[in-house]
């Protein structure tokens, strides 16, 4: 009995066994197949996202990307820094007169001079014979003439006789006055001679410093044409510049001339005294623009009574001048230049682009004055690309913080509120080109 339940339960245990081992298998293959289906609709949703995200970028990077600003109200005070050059209040070169060889000469470069001082002396042995010889004559010709005087009184008193005829009489008398003229001619001639023994003596035409001296002594002069070198050259003797005050050149260009007025001053920085500013003030212009420059010549003049300022000096006129609130200004990247003429790329409610033509008026340095063809409430693309077209559909992306104008519509008189305190604070909507920049700018347009 014992034997025969055990040989019927062995193949039962094998059965189980093998029903067990079936169902973990079957476990098995399902959890693989669970899984690599979970794997194969992660790999499907993941690649059907990234091909909707690059369709997305692709779709964006096709649509330009573009900075809007608004246009701006002018500045209120206009600045311009120009060249100019410092000249003396009076600066003569000074020539020779007569023609000799330099005798001596008593000034030298920086001399303090009076009028009248004497510089140096020419030694003119032909100019003094000539003198000589034009005082004789004179001599000779106040002979001849007393001699015809005597001469026609004597045919004079014998008038009306039968000794001597009228003819004879008037012809006696016409060479008394012909003798006359003579004296009156040769007169004449020594006091030309006498006025150049007088340039014989190199004199200072007014107050001033000698700034130049080409003449040393033995040197070989002509009349009115200096000192001649062994080239040929002439040069002038001396030069004396009167600087108790100075004249200030500038050229005002064409765009900015209607700052000139007898109100204008100018801050002038020379170089020598970095840390200084000297204060200039109108004097003359020339009212007319240099057709070649379209600038015009501007004069200013200050005080040098220390005579600390040099004739000839360069020097930097910064000049302040009211500005015009009610004008708009863009900057000059926004500007465009084509066939068409200036345009600006403004953007419409869909971010679409038009370009429009404007009229632009003074340039500002960095900034342009816009005269017709936006408004204040236009949003103007900045640095627009060369390929924008008309009507093109945009992508608005933020602006530089700090380099851009402000990228918020303009807030109308609401939007200033006072403070405590009584000053004003702009509103929320008066911002520039970032919500993060806080930093207020020194300029519309202008970096901080």
């Amino acid at each position: 009995m014992s034997g025969y339940h055990e040989d019927g339960g062995q193949p039962q245990q094998t059965t189980q066994h093998d029903a067990a081992s079936s169902r973990k298998r079957t476990i098995g293959i399902a959890v693989v197949a669970l899984v690599a289906i979970i794997l194969a609709v992660i790999g499907i949703v993941q690649r059907q996202a990234h091909f909707m995200h690059l369709a997305k970028e692709t779709q964006e990077n096709a649509t330009p990307a573009v900075q809007v600003i608004y246009p701006q109200p002018g500045p209120s005070v206009r600045t311009l820094s120009l060249p100019a050059n410092i000249a003396a209040w009076y600066q003569a070169p000074i020539y020779a007169q007569v023609s000799g060889y330099v005798k001596m000469w008593y000034k030298d470069f920086g001399a303090v001079v009076k009028t009248g001082d004497v510089l140096a002396e020419i030694d003119t042995p032909g100019l003094d014979a000539q003198y000589a010889a034009a005082k004789a004559n004179l001599d000779v010709a106040q002979a001849r003439y007393k001699l015809a005087q005597i001469t026609a009184r004597r045919w004079k008193a014998l008038q009306g006789t039968q000794a001597v005829s009228q003819q004879e009489v008037d012809v006696q008398a016409a060479n008394a006055e012909a003798q006359q003229a003579q004296v009156e001619a040769a007169r004449h001639d020594v006091e030309r001679f006498a006025a150049l023994e007088g340039f014989k003596k190199i004199v200072a035409p007014f107050d001033g410093v000698v700034t130049s001296r080409f003449a040393d002594v033995g040197d070989y002069v002509n009349a009115g044409r200096g000192d001649v070198d062994s080239h040929g050259n002439a040069t002038e003797l001396f030069s004396v510049a009167d600087v108790h005050a100075m004249r200030v050149f500038v050229a005002v260009p064409q765009d900015y001339a209607d700052i000139i007025s007898p109100r204008l001053e100018a801050d002038l920085s020379i170089p020598q005294y970095p840390d200084r500013t000297f204060k200039a003030k109108f004097l003359a212009t020339a009212t007319a623009f240099n057709a070649s420059t379209r600038t015009v010549t501007t004069e200013l003049t200050l005080d040098n009574k220390s005579g600390e300022l040099w004739p000839n000096s360069y020097a930097t006129a910064n000049f302040k001048a009211p500005g015009d609130p009610d004008m708009l200004i863009l900057p000059e990247g926004a500007i465009i230049f084509r066939a068409e003429g200036t345009q600006v790329a403004l953007v419409d409610d869909s971010n679409h682009v038009h370009l429009v033509g404007v009229t632009v008026g003074t340039n500002l340095g960095t900034t342009v004055q816009i005269l017709r063809g936006v408004k204040k409430t236009d949003r103007v693309v900045n640095s627009p690309s060369a390929g924008l077209l008309d009507g093109q559909s945009v992508r608005i992306v933020k602006g530089t913080p700090g380099y851009n104008m402000p990228s918020k519509k303009p807030a109308g008189p609401k939007a200033e509120q006072k403070t405590p305190a009584g000053s004003t604070e702009q509103g929320k909507d008066d911002i520039r080109a970032m919500p993060e920049d806080n930093q207020p700018a020194t300029e519309a347009g202008g970096r901080p």
